[in-house]
C-alpha cells in the first residue's frame, strides 16, 4: 500500500511538472492580422500583420532581419515573402489568389523587446493582389502547420460600400467564412481604405465574446505563469473557504491594475514585472509549505502579487487593437475571460487530486511535493527573467 502511494505521488508530481515545464514563455499575447480592402474594381489591397518569430525560428533572427542593412533584407524577403503568402492563402471560389508583393515594415521594437516571448512584435507586409474574373465568395485558408500565431483576425473592408466584416479563424480552424463581394465593389476607383483592423466596425456583444476568448486564451493555454500561480493559490488547502478568498482578492487586484495600466494610469516596464511574476510564484508556493494557512497576511500577500499579475497582463495587450466606443466593453471581456481561465485551471486541478483533499497523506504526498515543483519552476523563471532583461 505505501508502495502504491508513494508512485501515485510521484506521478501526480510528474503531471504537474510536464504540464507547466513546456510552457516557459510568459504573457504570450500573440495574433495575426489579415485586412483585405476593395479599394478599385480589378485588385484589392492586401495588409498582413504578423509576427514573424515562427517563421524564421528564432527572436534572435527576427532581430537580425528587422535591422539588417535593406540590401540584405530585401534579399532575406525574397525568402519570407513567398512563406508568408502559404501561410495566409486568399482563394475567391476555388482559385487561389497570388499577391504581389509590395512594402515590408518590420515591428518598431527594442532588441530586448524582440527577445521577450511576452511582447507582440507584428511586421507589416503590404501587397496588391488582382482579381479574377469569377465572382466566387473571397475566403482566407490557413494550412494545417502554419507559422503564425493564432487567432487570425481577417477583415474585408469595402469603403465604397461602408462595409467592414472581421473574421476570426482560431488554432485548429483552417479557412474562414467566405465572403460574398459580388455586387459590392467599386466600378470606378474608390477611396483608398484605412488598413487596419477596427474593432468598433463589431457591435458590442461580438466584441465581448472576441475579448472573452482572448482573455481566456492569455490564460489557457499561454499563460503558464499564471495558470502555476493559480495553482499555489489552490495547494495552500482544497477548501471553498481557501478557493474562493484567495481568488477573489487576486481577482480584485489584478483587475484593478489592468485597468489603470490601460488608461494609461500607471504602469511599469516589463523587466520588472516579468521577474516579480515568476517570483512571486515561487513566493506563493513555499509559503504553502511552510506556513499553510490562510489569514490576513496570506490574502494580503495574493492582493500585492495581483497587482503585479495585472501589469502583466496589461501588458500583453499593448499590440491588441481595443475599441474606442465600447471600450469598457472590450476590457470587462477580457477580465471576465481572464476569471474564466483561472477557474478552468482549478476545475481541471479539483478533477486531478481534489478527490483525495480528505485523505491523511494529502498534505505530505501532494500538496507539498506539487509546491516545490511550483516554486522551483517560478524561481528559475525569476531567475532566466532577471538574466535576460537585465544582462
Amino acid at each position: 500500500m505505501r508502495r502504491w502511494l508513494t508512485v501515485r505521488r510521484w506521478l501526480v508530481l510528474a503531471f504537474f511538472i510536464l504540464c507547466v515545464s513546456p510552457l516557459a514563455g510568459a504573457h504570450t499575447m500573440m495574433m495575426t492580422q489579415v485586412l483585405v480592402s476593395f479599394g478599385q474594381p480589378d485588385a484589392v489591397d492586401v495588409k498582413i500583420d504578423v509576427d514573424l518569430t515562427l517563421l524564421l525560428g528564432s527572436p534572435e533572427r527576427y532581430y537580425e532581419v528587422a535591422t539588417e542593412s535593406p540590401e540584405r533584407q530585401k534579399k532575406d524577403l525574397e525568402r519570407i515573402v513567398p512563406r508568408v503568402v502559404d501561410n495566409l492563402q486568399l482563394f475567391v471560389g476555388q482559385q487561389r489568389l497570388q499577391p504581389v508583393f509590395r512594402s515590408f515594415s518590420a515591428a518598431k521594437a527594442q532588441k530586448a523587446d524582440y527577445l521577450d516571448a511576452s511582447m507582440s512584435k507584428l511586421s507589416t507586409l503590404s501587397f496588391v493582389v488582382a482579381l479574377p474574373v469569377g465572382t466566387g465568395p473571397l475566403k482566407l485558408v490557413v494550412p494545417f502547420g502554419a507559422e503564425v500565431d493564432y487567432p487570425v483576425a481577417y477583415t474585408v473592408q469595402i469603403p465604397s460600400a461602408h462595409v467592414s466584416v472581421t473574421r476570426w479563424v482560431e488554432e485548429g480552424v483552417h479557412e474562414s467564412d467566405p465572403f460574398v463581394w459580388a455586387g459590392k465593389v467599386p466600378k470606378a476607383p474608390g477611396p483608398a481604405a484605412a488598413l487596419t483592423f477596427n474593432p468598433d466596425d463589431l457591435p458590442w456583444p461580438r466584441q465581448l465574446a472576441l475579448y472573452l476568448r482572448l482573455g481566456f486564451r492569455h490564460i489557457v493555454p499561454e499563460g503558464a505563469d499564471h495558470i502555476l500561480f493559480v495553482l499555489g493559490l489552490f495547494f495552500l488547502g482544497i477548501t471553498w473557504r481557501k478557493l474562493l478568498s484567495q481568488t477573489t482578492v487576486f481577482t480584485v487586484a489584478h483587475a484593478t491594475t489592468l485597468f489603470l495600466s490601460t488608461y494609461g494610469i500607471f504602469s511599469l516596464p516589463s523587466r520588472y514585472v516579468e521577474p516579480a511574476i515568476a517570483f512571486s510564484i515561487a513566493f506563493i508556493a513555499i509559503e504553502n509549505v511552510i506556513k499553510p494557512r490562510l489569514g490576513p497576511g496570506r490574502l494580503a500577500i495574493v492582493f500585492g502579487f495581483g497587482l503585479v499579475h495585472g501589469l502583466g497582463f496589461a501588458s500583453s495587450l499593448s499590440d491588441i487593437p481595443f475599441p474606442q466606443t465600447d471600450f469598457i466593453v472590450a476590457l470587462l471581456g477580457f477580465n471576465f475571460g481572464v476569471d474564466m481561465g483561472q477557474l478552468f485551471v482549478i476545475a481541471l486541478a479539483f478533477l486531478a487530486v481534489g478527490g483525495f483533499r480528505n485523505r491523511p497523506w494529502f498534505r505530505r504526498g501532494i500538496a507539498i511535493p506539487c509546491s516545490l515543483a511550483i516554486a522551483a519552476v517560478g524561481l528559475f523563471w525569476g531567475i532566466q527573467r532577471i538574466f535576460h532583461y537585465w544582462s
